[in-house]
């Protein structure tokens, strides 16, 4: 496994900046954001796209310090019910897919997204239960009318884009946040059974949702945890099986497509 940082953390450096300090300090691979949540501080992917020098410039910087791009993230939620907050956040997932293409990126980090409860909605609305009934029609129209025809088209245009690795981060307030709900997008008649793979964070698993035992050192938990650590995503270079006590599955880090 080779160690990688998200570059976003470093956002008020240049790219050259950021990738110096970290190939100082024995990262072997980042992550970059281009769009969505992440931002665009080290890659716009719009910008880039239109401009193979700048294609050039970006992987040269990368390379001068020794670094490989794990992945592009433009984590964002293509599924919202507003429609101009939903293509704003397609859009940018979409560069990223044609960006991975063009500088040869294995890997495309996003979330799954979460609709509203109906289509008349404003807002996402989170669902994490099946009842009382009203919940279990929320989440028959998010998944059947909204998710799954929604990943089968992304995941169609990435594959016809050579790009064959989709790593959906587990998060609160989003339809796929554990491995149920990962494995639920990737069952027959959902997705392929090799659609996509988790970018698996800890502290969204525990942090986000109360929990604190992560086995590293943290200032303000003297038994470690990830709340305050910026210790995160190591690489996508490998699968990698693992179990969370939490879920008590095995979580794939990277699964292809």
């Amino acid at each position: 496994m080779k160690l990688g940082v998200l570059t976003v953390a470093l956002g008020d450096m240049s790219l050259d900046a950021a990738c110096k300090f970290l190939s100082e300090q024995g990262v072997q691979m980042v992550e970059i954001g281009c769009g969505g949540f992440p931002g665009t501080a080290h890659c716009n992917a719009a910008e880039l796209l239109a401009d193979e020098n700048k294609q050039k410039e970006f992987l040269d910087t990368i390379h001068k310090y020794g670094l490989e791009i794990s992945a592009l993230s433009a984590h964002g939620n293509a599924v919202h019910p507003d429609k101009a907050i939903a293509k704003k956040f397609d859009e940018d997932l979409t560069n990223a897919i044609l960006l991975a293409e063009k500088l040869g990126v294995p890997v495309v980090n996003t979330f799954s997204g979460c609709p509203g409860g109906s289509p008349e909605d404003k807002t996402p609305n989170w669902v994490t239960c099946p009842w009382p009934d009203d919940f279990s029609e929320i989440l028959e129209y998010q998944w059947n009318d909204v998710l799954i025809p929604y990943w089968k088209e992304k995941v169609a245009f990435a594959k016809a884009h050579n790009v064959h690795k989709i790593a959906l981060e587990l998060h609160p307030g989003f339809c796929v946040y554990n491995t149920r709900s990962l494995l639920k997008l990737r069952e027959p008649g959902s997705q392929p059974p090799d659609l996509a793979g988790n970018g698996f964070d800890r502290s969204n698993q525990r942090a986000w949702q109360g929990k604190c035992d992560f086995p590293f050192p943290c200032k303000r938990h003297q038994s470690g945890c990830n709340q305050h650590c910026s210790k995160r995503r190591t690489g996508y270079s490998a699968l990698q099986r693992r179990t969370d006590p939490f879920l008590d599955l095995p979580l794939l880090s990277l699964i292809h497509i």
